[in-house]
């Protein structure tokens, strides 16, 4: 089970009501600072952290977002299971807008963002065939449904740089991959979550359809906005559900990702390095 659920809030979701004995906390990081302060509480009894990902008032860019710190700082505080809340554009017919996804998958299109806490005199490699927490994705599909939204389980999110949306040759071209959804946010996040050894699972909201649908005007961002309220509704309620239930989340080897995955001898790891990762590979290297 998971004893400190965070949440990273995507577009639209930039606080999460219901929190209790709320707490702000400010989180330095040897890469830098998180996005924005951290929210912390009691929700159905579960701690809580919250961070918004794109900053309150949404002012960082998807390709400036500094996931290493996000990361790293809910590591710090404790957080051993992330819920990624993300707007994304559905590739599919049968995913519609207003429809959630709880993906499997991800197919990485990003261009030179920080992706591993890794380097500096240390080298490791984690496994990330299955990228998100199947046990948490569970969970995390079944409080999407209890909201009575339609939930798509499993499928493929690809993640694209951004800001700028898909032309219709790249949408045409994703959708010859059988990729279901397009976001901007939840590669390298994925990737930093399974290095920390945090169980990651995406909520995928879908809002368009990008700009690959004949019958469909293309994606922008006035029709985003007409769904994304509701969109939020639900994942504030996915959200409250899954912590009801987290109790019985099945066992997993998230929490032993870098079990094998330090090739790097110990004495070999420079002291600062050591230092800085601390919250990381403190079981691993001292």
């Amino acid at each position: 089970m998971a004893d400190f659920l965070g949440i990273i809030g995507g577009s639209g979701l930039y606080e999460m009501e219901g929190l209790e004995e709320t707490l702000v906390i400010d989180v330095s990081t040897p890469f830098g600072d998180p996005s924005d302060r951290i929210v912390t509480g009691v929700l159905n009894g579960l701690r809580m952290a919250f961070l918004p990902r794109h900053g309150k008032g949404h002012w960082i860019l998807p390709g400036d977002v500094n996931y290493r710190a996000n990361i790293f700082a809910l590591k710090s505080m404790g957080v051993d299971a992330i819920i990624s809340v993300s707007a994304v554009g559905s590739m599919k017919e049968n995913i519609k807008p207003g429809d959630i996804v709880v993906p499997h998958q991800f197919i990485d299109r990003t261009k030179g963002r920080p992706s591993t806490f890794f380097g500096n005199g240390i080298a490791a490699h984690v496994a990330f065939a299955d990228p998100v927490c199947l046990s948490l994705a569970g969970l995390l599909a079944e409080g999407a449904a209890a909201t009575g939204a339609t939930v798509h389980r499993g499928g493929t999110y690809l993640c694209m740089e951004g800001p700028q949306f898909s032309t219709r040759a790249e949408s045409f071209l994703y959708r010859s991959w059988g990729v279901d959804v397009i976001g901007m946010t939840n590669i390298p996040e994925a990737k930093l979550a399974r290095e920390a050894e945090i169980c990651y699972a995406t909520l995928a909201l879908a809002t368009d359809y990008d700009c690959w649908h004949e019958t469909e005007e293309s994606v922008s961002v006035e029709g985003i906005l007409q769904i994304m309220q509701k969109n939020v509704e639900n994942a504030g309620e996915a959200i409250r559900h899954a912590a009801l239930n987290i109790a019985q989340k099945g066992p997993c080897g998230c929490g032993e990702a870098l079990k094998f995955a330090i090739v790097t001898v110990p004495e070999a790891v420079p002291e600062e390095t050591k230092k800085d990762l601390e919250p990381i590979i403190g079981k691993y290297i001292k």
